[in-house]
C-alpha cells in the first residue's frame, strides 16, 4: 500500500479514470474512427452506451466534453468506434489524436495485464537493487507512452522515466515499490559509480511497453 511520508495512508481518490484508447484517423464516411487500444477489454470498454472523457488541447471544441459509444466494429482486425452524434467523416476528423478515458471505481483492481491505476503508482518507492532512488509523484500520459515522474531526494527537478518494461521490470503495489533499470545517467545523482556501470541498465528493448496504465 502506498503511503505518504510519516506513514499515513494516502487518501483514496474520489474519482479515477482509465486511459483506454487514442483516436488515430477517420474510417469511412459514417463517422467511424480507428483506435489505438490501451486496454485488453475493448468490447467491454466500448460497449454501446459507454461514456468516455476526451483528452484534447484546450482550444479544441471537444475540450471538457464526453462521448457516448454507439458501436465498436473490427475491420481487418483494426478496431473502429462509432459515437452518438458523429455521423460523417468531417465530424470524425475533428477528434483525430484525441485520447479517450473511462471513469473507474477507485476501489476496483485492474484485471488487465501490466495495468495499474495512477493512484496505485503515486507514492511508490523507486528502487534499483538495494538503492532507493526516490518516489513516484505523478504519472504523465503522452500519446506515445506514459512517463513516471520521480522525486529524487536532494534534487529539485523531477526525473521523468518512460513507463516501459525495459526500464520498469517490476511493479509491486503490495509492498509499495517499483524496481527500475533506468538508462545510464538518468539517476546518476542517486547512484554510486558501481551502480551506474551495472550491466543491463540500458540494453533492453525499450520498445516493449510495460503498462496499459490504468488511470
Amino acid at each position: 500500500m502506498s503511503s505518504r511520508k510519516g506513514g499515513l495512508p494516502a487518501p483514496k481518490p474520489q474519482r479515477v479514470e482509465l486511459r483506454v484508447a487514442r483516436l488515430l484517423k477517420a474510417h469511412g464516411l459514417k463517422g467511424g474512427l480507428k483506435l489505438e487500444l490501451y486496454t485488453d477489454d475493448p468490447e467491454g470498454r466500448f460497449s454501446p452506451g459507454a461514456i468516455l472523457s476526451v483528452q484534447v488541447p484546450t482550444d479544441s471544441e471537444w475540450f471538457g466534453q464526453k462521448l457516448t459509444v454507439s458501436r465498436l466494429r473490427f475491420y481487418n482486425a483494426q478496431p473502429v468506434v462509432f459515437f452518438e452524434g458523429i455521423d460523417d467523416r468531417d465530424r470524425a476528423e475533428t477528434l483525430v489524436r484525441a485520447i479517450l478515458w473511462v471513469e473507474q471505481d477507485p476501489d476496483a483492481v485492474s484485471t488487465e495485464s501490466d495495468a495499474w491505476f495512477d493512484h496505485q503508482l503515486v507514492g511508490l518507492e523507486v528502487r534499483r537493487g538495494d538503492a532507493r532512488l526516490g518516489e513516484i509523484v505523478r504519472v504523465d500520459h503522452l500519446p506515445a507512452q506514459d512517463l513516471l515522474a520521480v522525486a529524487v531526494p536532494g534534487q529539485q527537478e523531477e526525473v521523468l522515466l518512460p513507463f516501459v518494461r525495459a526500464f520498469v521490470p517490476e511493479v509491486n503495489t503490495e509492498e509499495g515499490y517499483i524496481e527500475m533499470t533506468p538508462p545510464g545517467g538518468l539517476f546518476d545523482g542517486g547512484l554510486s559509480d558501481a551502480d551506474s556501470d551495472e550491466p543491463g541498465s540500458g540494453d533492453s528493448d525499450s520498445g516493449e511497453s510495460g503498462d496499459a496504465l490504468a488511470h
